[in-house]
């Protein structure tokens, strides 16, 4: 196969076209986070016994990211890392060292060179920035976390600027410590970017039932000393601000590598990349999903929990499909919402239940066959709405919409 092969959509998941590798004697994680090391833990469960070098950009070991803005933040507990699971691996692990390039079979660190017969890539992602010269707080790592928490002291003016999961999330805990909280969304509605205004729309009184202010269809411009800066010469002044308006796939140091790249790097359904040898998992891998028809990147603690499972399989000689239906959940003003699947090219929405009451759901169909849920307060749906995804089972759609019947008797026989 060419070497671009291995992304084009006749080749993908076909282990008919993969380029024929000998047994790894090296196998390199760069990456270390939690997808790095559970592919570091699935290599070993596996059976590899080869050399095996994890290396990770953070000083400190894994850790788990999702209770950074939920239970870490809240002051519950201090740490999330995950370090007790390093030492009976019998890995080489680098911490504090930066990907810089990948060479002719050799990954170039900002410390070391680290030859490999196959590379997996587990970088994650980085938030983005706005314009200014102000102070901007991020919460993407554990350090952040335990900076940010500092802050968060009875009387403090937080800026929030985005109304998405972490926004809210954050919003959460800081106007339960006493906090003065205003989130700022440039869309018409929270989650407009991720489960659109209709769904969004439902959450905003949230915000106000839990007295924090939330501005609206208002762009900031930029991040000033003392505040924010708003489109139209607005002024919002604040002790504290956070940008929470997405992030990035941490793939900059691969634009001369030869790997090809598509919103993270580009990877077919064994999660194989354009260049023999090289895979991707986690928040920078975007891969190629035959149940939905295009390239997925869930940025979702799902993903890295269980992706390396199959890429650790592939890096050993398998050939492993990877299609997953992506799951998160979310916990914001005393609500958990779970969602399953992908909505993004549905033709339908049903709703289960009262939309906006405390206990209820959005259905996303496609051919008569359910493709996503976001459930709120509705754990069991949750559980079986997922189920329903995974068979492709065709769905009865008043029962669909009565919460009084399960979704798993929604399904047509």
């Amino acid at each position: 196969a060419e070497r671009g092969d291995q992304v084009s959509a006749a080749s993908l998941g076909d282990p008919a076209n993969a380029v024929e590798l000998a047994p790894p004697e090296r196998i390199v994680v760069v990456g270390g986070g939690l997808a790095g090391l559970r592919t570091v833990e699935e290599l070993r469960a596996q059976g590899y016994a080869g050399q095996l070098t994890l290396i990770g950009a953070e000083s400190r070991p894994p850790y788990d990211r999702p209770p950074l803005s939920k239970r870490l933040m809240a002051g519950d507990v201090d740490d999330t890392s995950l370090r007790d699971e390093l030492g009976s691996l019998g890995a080489l692990v680098r911490l504090g060292e930066r990907a810089e390039r990948i060479g002719d079979g050799v990954l170039c660190t900002d410390r070391d060179e680290h030859p490999f017969d196959r590379l997996a890539i587990s970088t994650g992602a980085r938030p983005v920035a706005l314009p200014g010269p102000g102070r901007q707080r991020f919460l993407r790592t554990l350090d952040d976390a335990l900076t940010l928490r500092e802050t968060l002291v009875p009387g403090a003016r937080l800026a929030i600027i985005g109304a998405g999961w972490i926004g809210a999330e954050l919003a959460t805990v800081a106007v339960s410590r006493g906090c003065q909280v205003t989130v700022v969304e440039a869309a018409q509605t929270p989650l407009a970017a991720t489960m659109g205004q209709e769904i969004g729309a439902l959450t905003a009184a949230w915000y106000r039932g839990a007295g924090v202010e939330l501005v609206l269809g208002q762009a900031v411009e930029s991040v000033q000393d003392g505040g924010l800066a708003l489109a139209g010469g607005g002024w919002l002044a604040a002790d504290e601000i956070v940008t929470a308006v997405g992030v990035r796939p941490d793939t900059a140091w691969l634009e001369s590598s030869g790997v090809k790249l598509d919103n993270g790097v580009a990877v077919d359904e064994l999660l194989r990349s354009s260049v023999p040898g090289i895979y991707a998992i986690g928040d920078c891998a975007a891969f190629w999903s035959g149940r939905y028809g295009r390239r997925l990147r869930p940025e979702h603690w799902d993903v890295a929990l269980r992706g390396p499972v199959t890429l650790a399989a592939n890096l050993i000689g398998g050939s492993e499909r990877y299609d997953p239906v992506p799951y998160f959940w979310s916990e914001q003003f005393g609500r958990m919402l779970q969602y399953v699947g992908d909505h993004q090219s549905a033709e339908q929405l049903v709703w289960r239940g009262s939309p906006g009451g405390e206990r209820w759901a959005a259905c996303w169909l496609t051919g008569g066959k359910l493709v996503a849920l976001l459930a709120v307060g509705l754990p069991r749906d949750l559980q079986q709405g997922r189920r329903l995804i995974e068979s492709a089972s065709l769905v009865d759609e008043g029962r669909l919409a009565d919460p009084a019947v399960s979704l798993r008797e929604a399904a047509r026989t």
